[in-house]
């Protein structure tokens, strides 16, 4: 019987070693990528810029799916089907997976994403971000229809209103507030400038704004805003 020659061993080791280093080092990132993937609980998926509005910020692209939810995240049910909210993406479970997806209209949530962008249609604020559109309920926001009216992204002049916010009010809070007592100001006048009626003489017409200016003017104030 004959014994390999250790000596030919050893050459063609070192023959093959920097290969072999060669080929490790190229697949290490490879080998790096997926501990990362399987660490945080998902594949690799691909990111999209809404760059609606100028929003210009990156989500990932319905459709895909994740292994689980992102630690922390909201979790809400509609119509017997649970969804969860987390940095502006909403989620669905997907059988053992958990897909992309976007949120059914009317469905609720407490909070806007850490992102949005405030649009005005009117003297309503929508509160846009990831191709979904929010309105304030009160006591939260609302999953709503895109607007089919005209969409403006400064804040409407408010029939010549000057509104000036004397306790620091952020643009949100200053948003909240137009918009709650736009909503009062309609039930105490059985008027709304953003859908004004067709049956009404010109005079009426004037009148009815008059008393809805004065409305909202004594909400605003009592909020902590001057209007002139």
């Amino acid at each position: 019987m004959s014994y390999p020659n250790i000596k030919s061993i050893k050459s063609r080791y070192y023959l093959f070693k920097p290969a072999l280093i060669l080929l490790f080092v190229m697949m290490l990132p490879a080998f790096t990528h997926t501990a990362y993937a399987d660490r945080e609980g998902r594949r690799s998926y691909h990111n999209y810029n809404d760059s609606r509005y100028g929003h210009n910020h990156s989500y990932p692209a319905r459709g895909q799916s994740i292994n689980r939810l992102p630690q922390k995240h909201w979790h809400g049910d509609y119509r017997g089907s649970r969804y969860f909210f987390s940095g502006g993406v909403w989620y669905r479970p997907h059988g053992p997976r958990i897909s992309i997806v976007a949120p059914p209209i009317g469905l609720f949530v407490p909070f806007l994403p850490p992102f949005f962008t405030t649009i005005w249609v009117g003297n309503v604020p929508y509160y846009y971000a990831n191709e979904v559109y929010y309105v304030n309920r009160g006591d939260g926001y609302v999953v709503v229809d895109p607007p089919d009216r005209e969409i403006s992204q400064a804040p409407p002049s408010a029939d010549k209103m000057f509104i000036y916010p004397r306790l620091g009010q952020s643009e949100k809070q200053q948003a909240d507030d137009r918009y709650q007592c736009h909503i009062w100001a309609v039930s105490q006048t059985n008027y709304d400038p953003t859908q004004p009626p067709n049956n009404m003489s010109g005079s009426e017409m004037s009148q009815k704004r008059a008393n809805y200016q004065r409305a909202i003017a004594a909400c605003l104030d009592g909020r902590g805003y001057t209007v002139k």
